[in-house]
């Protein structure tokens, strides 16, 4: 009974995908090469309908796992911790969405110009 589910996860990585109001996609198998740029792609086409606020493009999702944000560019081999100590188990990925870019722009140039001078001019 355990040889069948070694041999179907043997060279593959079970993941869920957990969305920030705790609802999950998947658990689906992916092959230890899948980029997290990839994977970010199926959370896109698997993005609840329902939810108002859903990822755009790629660049709106961040993936967390085991604390550390993934980047797209890197396999899931690179990204994820030894699964070897819990065959057949599922590691769950934190799915956290950026805000629309226009407020992040927005935020950055503020954080890059104003604080920087309001911080030196108050501490001189």
């Amino acid at each position: 009974m355990v040889g069948d589910t070694s041999m179907a996860g043997e060279g593959l990585i079970e993941l869920k995908f957990r969305l920030a109001d705790g609802t999950d996609i998947g658990p689906s198998q992916y092959a230890p090469a899948t980029t997290v740029a990839s994977l970010k792609e199926k959370i896109l086409v698997q993005w609840p309908k329902e939810k108002a606020n859903g990822p755009k493009t790629l660049h709106d999702v961040k993936l967390i796992n085991a604390g550390k944000i993934l980047e797209n560019n890197k396999t899931l081999a690179e990204s994820t911790l030894p699964v070897g100590e819990f065959p057949g188990g599922v590691i769950t990925m934190h799915v956290v969405l950026r805000p629309p870019v226009f407020e992040k722009n927005s935020e950055k140039l503020l954080d890059d110009s104003s604080p920087q001078s309001r911080c030196l001019c108050s501490i001189m």
